[in-house]
């Protein structure tokens, strides 16, 4: 047995990792506050330099710069410090890419991460315990934080949707975007779709995050809203597609199944559902992004979960779906689930 083929011996090294993983979180948030990666983009390179341009101690900035070499935002070559690929693309604020804007939704103290504070009650409730419903209370505030900050994050995977729906075969088409948000998913299918008008429904504060980006984007005029609740708004008929993204992940199997069948309703003949989703596959262990996803949910809401695609593929089914297929999205994250009528 060679030397490399030995067992490791037992560490403690992942615990100690682990329990100090909220300082991962802090420097990311600190850094993007800060706007250091932008910094450094611009040609600011040491800890003396990129100090004076993000205004802080000389210090402070070497060790937040280090650290983020050692957790693998920056790299460093003698004193100078740089970006790498995915931070040039994502973290530099000047970057068309930028998401830097979603450490303002996952990362604030007492919203998302306030969920985790006694993970132990959690588990022992099998469920949330910052409130009955968790974040999916009627009208949470927080999901107009997530319009404004999460858009970023979104963009890519509404393009992949249109194209995997073939939006830009211009056919003339009626489409539902439920819990609709920032609006791109639905937005994204009236650019590529000149043919195509757009029901955006979410909480009506919401809608008006959703209206701007409509109007930004040129498609104002075949976009319209439906404020309320998806279980209780009367969706109306004659639907081609409704967009169901990352939404199903909040409500167990009964509740998804109600909201289903209402929408096989909605649906007109030869209509489809899309839905987007965090789904793990069958060993629920990986991807490892997508498997634990279903943390998010046992801290966050009362009854939701990283559901498989057998398990969605039953709760369509169950609803009066024929039929639905998995498309995979990579390198993003996420999952299209396609179901048809």
């Amino acid at each position: 047995m060679s030397a490399t083929s030995q067992p490791q011996p037992p560490s403690p090294a992942l615990i100690f990792d682990t329990l100090n993983a909220y300082q991962r979180t802090a420097a990311l948030r600190g850094a993007i506050e800060l706007d250091l990666f932008t910094a450094i983009a611009e040609g600011k390179k040491t800890a003396q330099d990129l100090a004076a341009r993000i205004q802080a101690s000389e210090k402070g900035t070497r060790v937040l710069c280090d650290f983020l070499v050692i957790v693998g935002f920056l790299t460093k070559q003698g004193n100078d410090y740089g970006l790498t690929g995915d931070s040039a693309i994502f973290l530099d604020r000047k970057s068309p890419a930028y998401m830097g804007t979603i450490a303002d939704f996952l990362s604030k103290v007492g919203q998302e991460t306030g969920a985790f504070n006694d993970l132990a009650a959690v588990v022992r409730k099998g469920g949330t315990v910052i409130s009955d419903e968790g974040t999916v209370s009627p009208d949470n505030p927080i999901w107009v934080n997530f319009a404004r900050t999460m858009a970023p994050l979104m963009g890519p995977p509404s393009e992949s949707i249109a194209k995997i729906i073939d939006a830009d075969a211009g056919k003339k088409w009626k489409v539902l975007d439920i819990a609709a948000g920032h609006g791109l998913f639905g937005i994204a299918i009236a650019k590529h779709n000149p043919n195509a008008a757009i029901v955006a429904l979410d909480w009506a504060a919401v809608l008006e995050v959703a209206k701007e980006n409509a109007q930004k984007s040129g498609v104002a005029a075949r976009y319209s809203t439906l404020p309320g609740s998806a279980f209780d708004v009367d969706f109306g008929s004659g639907y081609d597609i409704v967009l169901i993204t990352n939404f199903l992940h909040h409500f167990d199997v009964a509740t998804n199944e109600t909201l289903l069948r209402k929408i096989h309703a909605a649906l007109g003949p030869g209509g489809r559902a899309v839905t987007l989703e965090f789904v793990p596959n069958e060993d629920r262990v990986t991807p490892a992004l997508e498997a634990s996803f279903s943390m998010m949910m046992l801290g966050t809401t009362a009854h939701g979960d990283a559901y498989t695609f057998a398990e969605y593929d039953a709760m369509f089914r169950n609803s009066g779906f024929a039929r639905s297929e998995m498309r995979e999205l990579s390198p993003l994250p996420q999952r299209v689930i396609v179901s048809y009528k």
